[in-house]
């Protein structure tokens, strides 16, 4: 899809080297620039996986190559130099401040090259008191309140399990690269691109905080629930946890049949969603002790028939194990390596783009290309 695009990451971790990933994955040719001593620090994010390096930097940094640079070195600059001058992206989650003091900030940069498109990721954003300010994931969950939002009404604050921010917005840089690539078409003109982790997280919470803004109040907290849906969140079987998702009174109606209760779908105190939502404490009960009667798979199979949703809740073993996510062939083997890995979850045509190579050892694009990195 992006074949002939080449892209320059000066990625550390996990939010630009993410966004590499993906324009990788899409076929565009990813040099990512490392320092010459020791790469970039997510090599030793956990023990050695393969080759040296952790599983956290194979995950990431597939379909790259890398060049080893020492940036604060004339002979390093001018090889950067050399790569940018031929660049159509470059990406960066440099800390706040590094960019500038290499001379490689953004108004330079684009300066220097009107048709390149600059794309900076930082913790808090580009403008405002705190865009000085490094930060890390679980960091800025907290400070965005995307915490506060996780759990039940009598849990603390809690980190979602997974890098929600750091890979978010390593999918809006790269959204907005293309965004620009457009524009360039037209124009001939590259821009500035700019995302952080804090907007993201905020993009996140936005239903519950426009909610906030505009109506003066926070929903309650309902651990796998809705705070606008009822009934939509975890029961539990007779053998473990199910969700179920109503996300309409027609659902409803079929739920309550499926369940011997069709006067459900009748009762004013359940025969809207807006009624649900002021007896849902009612509702949930009563729901509770029919369903933990009987096997969740006997609930599951009983439900579909219907067509109301519901899956059981697996633990990670368990989803890589169904059959739905073996049919999509969304684990890859990586050429020439005995691993796999989770690929991108696009399709082209019914296609998924190939891991077409494993993450690169450091500097190796550079010990082929040793006279490119030294013409000037």
């Amino acid at each position: 899809m992006l074949a002939g695009i080449r892209v320059l990451e000066l990625g550390q971790v996990l939010s630009a080297p993410f966004a590499g990933a993906i324009l990788g994955d899409l076929g565009a040719e990813v040099l990512k620039i490392e320092r010459v001593e020791g790469g970039d620090d997510a090599r030793r994010m956990g023990p050695d996986f393969r080759h040296g390096d952790a599983l956290t930097f194979h995950m990431v940094n597939r379909n790259k190559q890398s060049v080893a640079l020492d940036l604060k070195s004339p002979a390093g600059m001018a090889a950067f130099e050399s790569l940018a001058a031929t660049a159509d992206i470059f990406i960066h989650n440099l800390r706040p401040g590094a960019a500038e003091a290499l001379g490689i900030d953004g108004m330079s940069m684009t300066a220097w090259h009107p048709r390149l498109i600059y794309c900076a990721i930082s913790a808090f954003g580009h403008i405002g008191p705190m865009a000085s300010k490094p930060g890390y994931e679980p960091l800025i969950q907290a400070y965005s309140g995307l915490s506060s939002c996780n759990g039940g009404p009598d849990d603390p604050p809690m980190r979602l399990g997974v890098a929600v921010c750091d890979q978010g917005t390593g999918m809006w840089i790269v959204i907005g690269a293309l965004a620009a690539l457009q524009r360039r078409a037209a124009t001939g003109k590259g821009c500035i691109v700019t995302a952080s982790l804090l907007e993201t997280a905020l993009v996140w919470a936005a239903q519950r905080g426009d909610m906030w803004v505009n109506e003066g109040r926070m929903p309650e907290k309902h651990r796998s629930g809705h705070p606008a849906l009822v009934p939509y969140e975890a029961f539990d079987a007779s053998d473990g946890p199910f969700i179920i998702c109503c996300g309409n009174d027609r659902l409803f109606a079929k739920l309550a049949s499926a369940l011997a209760k069709p006067e459900w779908a009748e009762d004013p105190r359940f025969a809207t969603n807006r009624a649900r939502l002021a007896h849902k404490g009612i509702l949930v009960v009563l729901m509770g002790e029919i369903l933990r009667l009987v096997p969740r798979a006997d609930w599951i199979a009983r439900l579909e028939a219907v067509g109301v949703p519901a899956a059981p809740i697996n633990t990670l073993p368990e989803a890589l194990a169904e059959p739905q996510a073996k049919a999509l062939g969304i684990l890859q083997d990586v050429p020439g390596e005995d691993y796999r890995l989770t690929g991108s979850p696009l399709s082209f045509d019914g296609v998924r783009p190939a891991i077409r190579n494993a993450a690169p050892r450091l500097g190796d694009w550079g010990s082929a290309n040793r006279s490119i990195l030294e013409s000037k």
